[in-house]
């Protein structure tokens, strides 16, 4: 709240390069504060950690279309102020949440959720971001290996798979972490390759729709996918949701594959099997 009317006043890059740093920063620690409230008030019931996220990301939708039309009435200033006046009503809202209770294990404070600390859980997802980058280098290669769109689906099915094995996984740090890293990679490889099958697919003055559907789609499963999770959790618990939704996202891969190959098939010049 407080570096967000600092922006309009700093015009220089080097400066808003630090400023950005900084305010991401922040707002990392805000989430990762938001989301430990709610695991420890919701006490791990999906339910409710699903509402969290479905809001969340409901708002993460809205928050850039409201900031752009303030741009565009008033300016910078008003965009800026605007979520300055939001984060105080998030304070108000946070001041009026109730304390989390912490159980106590002989007199000492507990600092284990899912079996795993607070610095075990940073580290996987600190794991997911670096392998991803180096991943992303790799992408260029990927291209060349084969058929990318084929490449990027396989990627996003060893994914998903990898997703499903978490519950499998017993807990045990370093086959989570093995995990993470392989998912990372792969996010790493996959997205700048899911960038370029679609830059490729349209024409230069269609990339806007492009980009702008992706990110429609992207937001829509976001919004979507928590509370079907946690609906599936409820019904048959937390372990199951993951193979569950992970073997129905696999089923959804089937016929984007099938697109892929009778696509692939046309531009080759192959008949269409209908004639």
């Amino acid at each position: 709240m407080a570096l967000a009317p600092i922006f309009p006043l700093v015009p220089w890059f080097w400066p808003l390069l630090l400023l950005q740093i900084v305010n991401g920063a922040a707002l990392n620690f805000a989430w990762s504060g938001s989301q430990t409230l709610i695991a420890q008030l919701a006490e791990g019931e999906a339910e409710y950690i699903g509402r969290f996220s479905f809001f969340a990301r409901f708002g993460s939708t809205l928050a850039p279309v409201i900031a752009g039309t303030a741009w565009d009435w008033g300016g910078a200033w008003p965009a800026y102020m605007l979520g300055v006046a939001w984060g105080a009503v998030l304070t108000i809202a946070l001041l009026r949440a109730p304390e989390a209770v912490i159980s106590e294990v002989d007199g000492r404070v507990s600092h284990r959720r899912v079996g795993q600390t607070g610095i075990s859980i940073g580290i996987l997802f600190a794991a997911i971001e670096v392998m991803s980058g180096l991943g992303s280098l790799f992408a260029g290669r990927a291209m060349r290996l084969g058929d990318p769109q084929r490449t990027m689906l396989s990627g996003t099915a060893l994914s998903i798979v990898l997703i499903c094995l978490t519950p499998f996984l017993g807990g045990i740090f370093l086959l989570l972490f093995l995990a993470q890293t392989a998912r990372g990679w792969l996010q790493g490889v996959v997205q700048p390759l899911m960038f370029s099958v679609q830059a490729k697919a349209v024409g230069r003055y269609r990339q806007g729709s492009v980009v702008g559907l992706r990110q429609t789609m992207n937001r829509l499963a976001a919004i979507v996918i928590p509370p079907v999770m946690g609906a599936i959790a409820d019904r048959w618990g937390a372990g199951e949701s993951f193979v569950i939704l992970g073997a129905l996202l696999l089923l959804l891969s089937v016929p984007v594959a099938l697109i892929t190959r009778r696509a692939g098939r046309l531009q080759q010049g192959e008949p269409r099997l209908a004639d």
